[in-house]
């Protein structure tokens, strides 16, 4: 145990099981990340909507805890600056969300998300059912701009593939609320209405069963070293064993000559 070999497997042992314990709090603190996120999900859907003003006030950004937030809002569709999100799917079909601003009164906007329509899956962009003209008063509720960067949120003929009002307020001549709004009702209804986006899961997920694997994998390691370290034990105290049976000694054989006796 304590040659060169076994000390470099101790310590590449206690590094393994140490990697795989780290993972497994890593997967536990996502879980409780989610339960997290759920109750605020729940807490924001059994309240009433409030004006998008209100719950984003100027300057203020979508956080972990405004989220969710239902919110309403009156305006008029800017069809001109209207962009498609490409390559979503729903239920394994390719198609684009539709994103369009809501210019309000006081002249800000704020981007919604109008729904999803199945596409071709390829880069064209895809015709788009009109909106409503006039003034439009929508319900639906805040979401927190893409974490994607570069051409990913930068608007390119008309679409792009992750949103983001940050770089969408380069693209309209407006100033242009943070995050966005995913549509849930509007009035007047479209003549071809989208498909809204789906209230959100609220399950744990898979986190707490990648927890236990993670802190498995750690105990085996651990298991499996001593493991091993004892059947090496064991060969050392039976060097003569092969394959599961003992060695079986060769029988002396007596060379020297017989003595014999003469009768007289």
């Amino acid at each position: 145990m304590l040659s060169a070999r076994w000390i470099g497997f101790a310590v590449f042992v206690v590094l393994l099981a140490a990697v795989c314990a780290r993972l497994g709090l890593w997967q536990w603190h996502k879980l409780e990340a989610r339960f997290d996120r759920n109750d605020v999900i729940t807490r924001h859907f059994t309240t009433d909507p409030i004006d998008v003003t209100q719950a984003l006030p100027e300057g203020a950004e979508v956080d972990g805890t405004t989220e969710w937030t239902r919110v309403s809002a009156v305006g008029t569709y800017d069809v001109e600056h209207q962009v498609t999100v490409k390559f979503t799917t729903r239920d394994g079909a390719p198609g684009a969300d539709v994103v369009t601003p809501l210019v309000l009164a006081s002249g800000e906007a704020v981007l919604v998300d109008r729904g999803w329509i199945e596409t071709a899956n390829n880069v064209t962009r895809p015709d788009v059912p009109a909106a409503p003209s006039g003034q439009v008063t929508i319900e639906g509720w805040l979401r927190k701009n893409n974490g994607a960067g570069g051409d990913a949120v930068k608007p390119t003929g008309g679409q792009v593939r992750a949103i983001s009002s940050d770089a969408m307020a380069d693209y309209v001549p407006y100033e242009l609320a943070n995050g966005y709004v995913n549509l849930q009702k509007e009035t007047p209804a479209p003549a071809t209405a989208l498909q809204a986006e789906p209230r959100p899961e609220l399950g744990q997920g898979p986190h707490f069963f990648y927890a236990l694997q993670w802190w498995f994998f750690a105990l085996l390691a651990v298991v499996g070293y001593f493991w091993f370290a004892r059947a090496e034990a064991k060969e050392r105290r039976n060097p003569t064993r092969i394959d599961g049976f003992a060695e079986k000694k060769p029988k002396q054989t007596n060379f020297s000559q017989p003595k014999t006796s003469t009768r007289v």
